[in-house]
């Protein structure tokens, strides 16, 4: 059975976070041995405990606050390579009104600003309590700090890309719990503080040498979102360290390219050296169940983007499939952009065209390969079948680690490698292209199709404005540079006593 931090202590997690969201609540829990939460935090086992919450928001992003927010799905849908699909246009209506530009303070993915701040809280409650830890080592102590510095600066990167402006703190607000609205330059500052800071600990393993450990934070992956933000944020004067880090990565030879594209997405394939960070999930004695969505266990994403009553023993390519609630269809013209050979597409994209099944809204036939339902891959679960796919989402591959190398440099960052970039289109089966900024965005949005990487692709290569235009029969408003961002929850406006003010143009 797969296992990492946020698996492994989960009785405790679950007792600690409970079904709260973004209240004070979940720390106001008394202990069996009823020790108030200032004297449980002292010590190495309960710090440990805490930080295993502070990761516990990242196995909540495909479902949790009612919602369904699978952060790669609503990325693309932002793009040009997905459809939200369903049963009609109101079939998870904030998706649809995404995909148009049209999203609204009441109708927006509220959970993924509520799982991040949920995260946020934790982590700033490892830095609170730590220093009154009495029997911690140094190196334990700081690799707990740098493990929770690495992932509040994940969440507020989430946060950010979607909402840019928003509420940034390092401490835990006291009553009322309302903070105004930080600068988007504010955020991105302080993400970067929170990276230097856990990279300058010295502490943290380029890569987790041992199984059980993985899912938790490593050097490369505080690499991997500091090379993101400062690329997203267009800040020249660090592309410099962005591909040292990148760099670092490399040279470490701790990772390296699958050979074969396909093998990436299968369960034996997790955590192969192309992983940089996933997050995990399993399906062994996986608990996940309507009643309860924190339980630990599996995904709801394959059941999401999976064609609806697909006749059994359907295969595709060798793979036999589950059906599932039809989201997420992938367009004709996405199918046919790949370049002649590239092996990506059938890896990524199930044909499913000429199989009859019962078609929902915005069916093209084609769908995203990578998280799909695979039989047996929920098999061994023993709760609700449908919400505990054993899927890891990959959130960083070393792919790339290597486009971002080729791009920084390009940049102005360094000297341009055209073998990384070589590698990558020799792994797709390709032959050699002239490495300029146009053609890693175009590569990478075959490299990356449905892992939410084209959107912010797209806006930070000053592309979005010409590639994501209305037309066709679904897309009927355009992109313009003011819906960069998306409108933050009513929810929060109205709970914030007048402190948070709604991003502009909504």
């Amino acid at each position: 059975m797969k296992k990492s931090i946020y698996t492994a202590a989960l009785g405790f997690a679950l007792a600690l976070v409970g079904a709260s969201s973004c209240s004070d609540s979940f720390l106001d829990v008394k202990s069996p041995t009823q020790i108030p939460v200032e004297e449980y935090y002292t010590t190495e086992a309960h710090m440990y405990e805490l930080l295993v919450s502070a990761y516990c928001p990242l196995i909540y992003f495909d479902w949790a606050q009612g919602e369904y927010n699978p952060m790669n799905i609503l990325a693309d849908i932002l793009a040009d390579d997905m459809y939200p699909g369903g049963a009609n246009a109101t079939d998870n209506e904030n998706w649809h009104l995404m995909f148009n530009y049209s999203a609204t303070p009441v109708k927006v993915v509220n959970g993924i600003w509520t799982d991040c701040y949920n995260g946020v809280r934790r982590c700033n409650y490892v830095e609170e309590y730590m220093p009154a830890v009495v029997d911690i080592d140094n190196a334990t102590r700081d690799l707990y700090l740098a493990e929770a510095k690495v992932l509040r600066a994940y969440y507020y990167s989430i946060v950010w890309k979607f909402w840019g402006a928003i509420p940034y703190y390092r401490e835990n607000l006291a009553y009322p719990y309302t903070k105004a609205k930080s600068s988007a330059d504010e955020v991105y500052e302080g993400i970067m503080t929170d990276l230097e800071d856990a990279i300058a600990l010295n502490i943290l393993p380029m890569r987790q040498s041992d199984a059980a450990l993985h899912g938790r934070v490593t050097l490369a992956f505080a690499y991997m979102i500091y090379a993101d933000v400062v690329m997203y944020q267009k800040d020249n004067s660090k592309y410099s360290k962005a591909l040292d880090y990148m760099n670092d990565i490399i040279k470490s030879g701790e990772f390296e390219l699958t050979p074969n594209y396909e093998d990436i997405w299968t369960e034996a394939g997790e955590w192969n050296k192309e992983t940089i960070f996933s997050i995990n999930y399993f399906n062994q004695n996986a608990s996940r169940s309507w009643d309860n969505p924190y339980y630990a266990g599996g995904t709801v994403l394959p059941t999401l983007i999976s064609p609806y009553s697909l006749p059994d023993g359907t295969e595709c390519n060798g793979v036999a499939l589950v059906d599932g609630w039809g989201f997420g269809t992938i367009p004709t013209e996405t199918y046919d952009a790949f370049e002649e050979g590239d092996t990506r597409r059938d890896a990524s994209i199930n044909d499913l065209r000429n199989v009859s099944y019962e078609e929902r809204y915005q069916n093209t036939g084609l769908w995203l390969r990578k998280y799909c339902a695979r039989s047996g891959y929920n098999a061994d679960q023993i709760a609700d079948a449908v919400l505990n796919w054993g899927n890891d989402l990959r959130i960083y591959r070393y792919s790339e680690t290597l486009l971002n190398a080729v791009e920084l440099a390009l940049l102005g960052g360094g000297s341009v490698n055209q073998g990384y970039f070589d590698q990558v289109r020799q792994r797709a089966g390709l032959s050699s292209k002239s490495a300029t900024i146009d053609n890693v965005i175009e590569e990478r949005r075959f490299e990356f199709l449905g892992e939410g990487k084209r959107y912010f692709d797209l806006v930070r290569s000053n592309k979005a404005q010409d590639v994501l235009k209305a037309g066709g029969e679904y897309r009927t408003v355009s992109w313009t540079p003011n819906k960069k961002y998306l409108p933050i929850p009513q929810a929060e406006i109205n709970s914030s006593d007048g402190a948070l003010i709604q991003n502009t143009d909504y």
